[in-house]
């Protein structure tokens, strides 16, 4: 995102009518994404799946992204000019919308034919129209008003997503079991997919509606931009090099998803576990590899690089890259998790509050994020970060309890609530320092879940999406602090790297199938480490460049 100053004395004003309609598409992604986290134990049953199997669909949402983001990129470098500023944000977001209205449409032809793999385009057609969304949707905000006043439209937009990431499980859960009281792993089985079409064409729908209303409203404006695109052609080649590497590393793995390992002796099962997880652990050194090597090649000479060219890119997309992971996995295996005698042997459907209540976690830390992203006095700022993410926790409470969930083992989880609240504050919305203290407390909180179990071990875990709730607008302004014209173009490297989302996940998964669920939570402690070295290293990078890195933070996601 691209912060510009208004030099004018006169604010000029929000356009609240687009605004509301802008901010659907942002619910829209929050509430598709967390719904992943029910999809995955469903899906894992009713086709008899192992759990890295299950995984392949965070594999096909979130590569969505990464793709997306790189055609965008690589025909606005062949064009000389940004696809998305030259279509407008406004038709970008059509375009998006009819995209995943076309992927709403290959989820129902693959659940009619029972076919996952089919499920599995469908997951990736939805996700690819995201990617076209969110590329346009959050310097959009910011067209829509006054730019000083930019991040609080941003801050609505991600607490919107948020709401949807909270009562996505729940509502998606009820479409697919039709009660909220616990079903068998069995029942699954027997189940039949005549919901999933339902909800589907629900979501399709939904989709097209939103499309019609952007298209047809006179009140959104085109949103058309006419700068001319930095070159950054090793940079793209880079990219293109990585994603076909990327695209032979994981053709093993899916050629070894169709192996029935039900039928193998237990040294062949392991044999291709053992495969699988090689293959997994090569796609990940594939990024990790070339955003280094982009690194310290950009910092011998930086012609041609773009906005790679900066260290505090670079080294952030592989920050958000490990982010995106680490949230996306904590949520998408929390399902598997509940199932161990030690976490409370949960079924699918009785995992669905806490799944909720992990998503909700993430919307209770923005929503205190998003209070400083108005001019306020301190005693009333410091008055609403103290009770804005109560009300929040207690709307994640209230929206299960009306959904009939029994949301009593987690009233204590305010305990979390309030160490987020104090934490929040003492790093008093600087990006380095909010960075640096919520990474520490995600390693804290991993290794406390992996070394317990019971309500301690849940909300342990659960204390995760309020680790993470900050993370992206951290990230994200430090990575793009001092790019100048190449703003732009940083910014849309970063969302590539929602790629993470397809990659962790899935070594989660392996790994849980090779020691465990509970200690492929190793995987996230991982992450959250990479994550607290970046706030160390950024602030060093920032400093030598003269940039303040302790302005407050002015983006969400």
């Amino acid at each position: 995102m691209t912060q510009n100053k208004n030099t004018e004395t006169t604010l000029i004003p929000t356009n609240y009518s687009a605004l509301t309609t802008l901010v659907t598409v942002f619910f829209f992604w929050g509430f598709i994404a967390a719904g992943n986290s029910i999809f995955i134990p469903f899906c894992k049953h009713y086709f008899h799946l192992d759990q890295f199997q299950s995984q392949l669909i965070d594999f096909a949402f979130y590569s969505a992204y990464f793709i997306g983001a790189l055609l965008l990129f690589a025909f606005g470098s062949f064009g000389g000019k940004d696809l998305v500023g030259r279509w407008g944000y406004k038709k970008s977001i059509v375009y998006g919308l009819l995209l995943s209205a076309l992927g709403a449409v290959t989820m129902i032809v693959a659940v009619n034919l029972d076919v996952f793999e089919g499920m599995l385009c469908g997951f990736f057609v939805v996700a690819l129209g995201f990617s076209i969304q969110q590329t346009a949707a959050q310097p959009f905000s910011v067209l829509l008003g006054d730019p000083a006043t930019g991040t609080s439209r941003i801050n609505l937009g991600g607490g919107i997503n948020s709401f949807g990431t909270t009562i996505g499980p729940i509502l998606v859960a009820y479409a697919l079991f039709g009660t909220t009281a616990a079903v068998t792993d069995e029942q699954i089985s027997d189940m039949s997919l005549n919901k999933v079409i339902l909800l589907y064409a629900c979501v399709g729908l939904l989709f097209l509606a939103a499309a019609a209303m952007f298209n047809f409203s006179k009140k959104v404006p085109a949103g058309i931009l006419e700068e001319k695109t930095e070159s950054a052609n090793k940079a793209l080649l880079l990219l293109i090099i990585m994603t076909i590497v990327l695209f032979i590393m994981f053709v093993p793995v899916f050629n070894s998803y169709k192996i029935d390992m039900g039928s193998l002796a237990e040294d062949a099962k392991k044999s291709i576990e053992h495969y699988r997880m090689y293959w997994l652990l090569g796609a990940l050194a594939v990024v990790v590899i070339g955003l280094l090597f982009a690194y310290f090649s950009a910092g011998k000479k930086t012609q041609g690089w773009g906005a790679m060219q900066y260290p505090q890119l670079a080294l952030g997309m592989l920050a958000l890259f490990v982010y995106v992971g680490v949230e996306v996995a904590i949520g998408s295996n929390l399902g598997e998790l509940l199932k161990l005698d030690a976490f409370g042997n949960k079924q699918a459907s009785e995992a669905t509050p806490y799944i909720s209540m992990y998503w909700g976690s993430l919307m209770i830390g923005r929503w205190v994020g998003s209070v400083s992203a108005f001019e306020l006095k301190n005693s009333t700022r410091i008055i609403l970060q103290m009770v804005v993410p109560l009300i929040a926790f207690s709307i994640v409470l209230g929206v299960g309890n009306l959904a009939g969930y029994n949301m009593g083992p987690l009233y204590y989880y305010i305990i979390c609530v309030i160490i987020l609240i104090i934490a929040y504050m003492l790093t008093r919305d600087k990006p380095v320092q909010s960075l640096l203290l919520f990474g520490i407390l995600g390693i804290v909180f991993m290794i406390t879940g992996i070394m317990s179990g019971g309500q301690v071990g849940i909300y342990a875990f659960l204390a995760g999406g309020l680790c993470c709730s900050i993370m992206w607008p951290c990230i994200f302004n430090l990575s793009i602090a001092g790019l100048g014209k190449y703003t732009t173009q940083g910014s849309a490297f970063l969302i590539m790297m929602i790629l993470g989302g397809g990659i962790i996940p899935p070594i989660q998964g392996k790994l849980s199938d090779i020691i465990g669920i509970q200690q492929s939570y190793w995987i996230p402690v991982l992450c959250f480490v990479y994550i607290t070295l970046f706030a160390i290293i950024v602030k060093r990078i920032l400093k030598r460049q003269g940039i303040d890195y302790d302005k407050k933070v002015a983006a969400s996601h």
